[in-house]
């Protein structure tokens, strides 16, 4: 009876381990797909028979893998002095592979289930399904209201809630960041005081008192760069290169089109109407705007997705152009291609993000002749006053109405 079950045992532990080497063929092929060089394939499979003969040794079976067997045997490696550099991020890929076969199952993501807790989930729902916000919207809300709930107090009581709270929170976050920080927090706190004053869990009037951050949106001059340097910054891309020419594109959709970092990561394959000379923005509150391509944007588009873009399952537009080929993870990749252009232009505006093109192309059109309601259509406001800010560039206008200053006289 004791022989039957080791021979059952060993049976099994066999099976994991022939199904792990069946995987391999798998996982290489999915690594050439994704554009991994021959011998950086060669490195990760090594890997995952080094994890492979680990996992035998100790007689674990490969469904036991999870994150602390495997910072376990990266130490086990580092011991034998074999640890090459990407060597967790290999197996942080390993075991995100493994778990999306089903072959591991998925870690369960933690709930809070304390008051604080259900609190945020239900008002990450509210912001999510009710108001339409992006994820990386919600996400920013929520790292105020979790960092308000847990302030200065052990037990947080909403029928206690009082301004007092409310102003020690803000003015003691005002001190550790910036200026335009907090009033981005103060607006993400305010609509979590509406959704509980909507929920009748505080009493009405709370929201409305959040004192209000002194940074003006009018009290300074939009960043922008000349129409030359706009100019010069599309030509400083090195198009004789895969990374130059996808680039050019995404900055020529800046500067032509004013597009936001968020929408340039956004679009997909089938955002695009060749026919028509068109496509489709994905922009602020999942609004889905139609824009024409003009001639040297579409041209340096086609060009891009006929010649450089490598083939993947993606259908994002633009994706890395170093393996694995995939989709870019947020705006920020954008600002960087933005601020390596400026660096190769000799450029060094005050601000080097993304938006500098977006408020390059307004500035340069209101210089030209056009109306801030033409601005405002491009630029896809849903307000006329955000648009206001470009009257200030508009200095011969100003100096127009201007009233004379009482020291000229004298």
């Amino acid at each position: 009876m004791l022989e039957r079950h080791r021979d059952s045992t060993s049976r099994a532990e066999h099976s994991q381990v022939v199904q792990l080497e069946l995987q391999a063929d798998r996982f290489a092929a999915l690594l050439a797909h994704e554009g991994y060089a021959r011998a950086t394939v060669r490195e990760k499979l090594q890997l995952l028979g080094d994890l492979r003969r680990w996992l035998k040794r100790r007689k674990l079976q490969a469904t036991d893998l999870d994150e602390q067997r495997i910072r376990s045997f990266l130490k086990y490696r580092a011991r034998r002095h074999c640890r090459r550099r990407g060597d967790a991020a290999t197996s942080r890929q390993i075991l995100g592979y493994l778990r999306d076969l089903g072959y591991i199952p998925a870690v369960p993501e933690p709930i809070d289930t304390t008051a604080l807790g259900c609190i945020e989930q239900d008002f990450a729902r509210f912001l999510s399904k009710e108001r339409g916000l992006k994820p990386v919207t919600v996400a920013a809300y929520l790292r105020t209201v979790r960092c308000f709930l847990r302030f200065g107090q052990d037990e947080f009581r909403l029928d206690a809630l009082c301004l007092q709270d409310i102003n020690r929170f803000i003015l003691d976050r005002a001190r550790h960041v910036r200026r335009s920080y907090v009033k981005s927090m103060v607006t993400a706190l305010r609509s979590f005081l509406r959704y509980l004053q909507q929920r009748g869990a505080i009493a009405a009037g709370i929201a409305a008192a959040v004192p209000s951050v002194a940074n003006w949106r009018l009290s300074h001059l939009p960043k922008a760069l000349a129409s030359a340097q706009v100019e010069r910054l599309l030509a400083c891309c090195d198009r004789n290169t895969p990374t130059g020419q996808r680039d050019y594109a995404i900055l020529l959709l800046l500067a032509r089109l004013g597009l936001r970092a968020g929408e340039i990561v956004a679009m997909t394959l089938d955002d695009l109407d060749w026919e028509a000379g068109e496509f489709i923005v994905r922009g602020k509150g999942d609004r889905l705007e139609r824009l024409p391509l003009p001639q040297d944007v579409g041209t340096a588009l086609a060009h891009y997705l006929r010649r450089i873009r490598p083939r993947c399952s993606t259908r994002r537009v633009f994706i890395r152009i170093k393996a694995p080929y995939c989709g870019f993870s947020g705006a920020a990749a954008i600002c960087n291609v933005v601020r390596r252009a400026l660096w190769r232009a000799e450029l060094n505006p005050d601000f080097k993000g993304s938006h500098l093109l977006r408020h390059s192309l307004a500035t340069n059109m209101l210089r030209r002749g056009a109306s801030l309601e033409q601005i405002g259509q491009l630029l896809r406001h849903c307000q006329a006053n955000t648009t206001q800010i470009y009257a200030k560039v508009d200095l011969e206008a100003l100096r127009r109405i201007a009233l004379p200053w009482p020291g000229a006289a004298s």
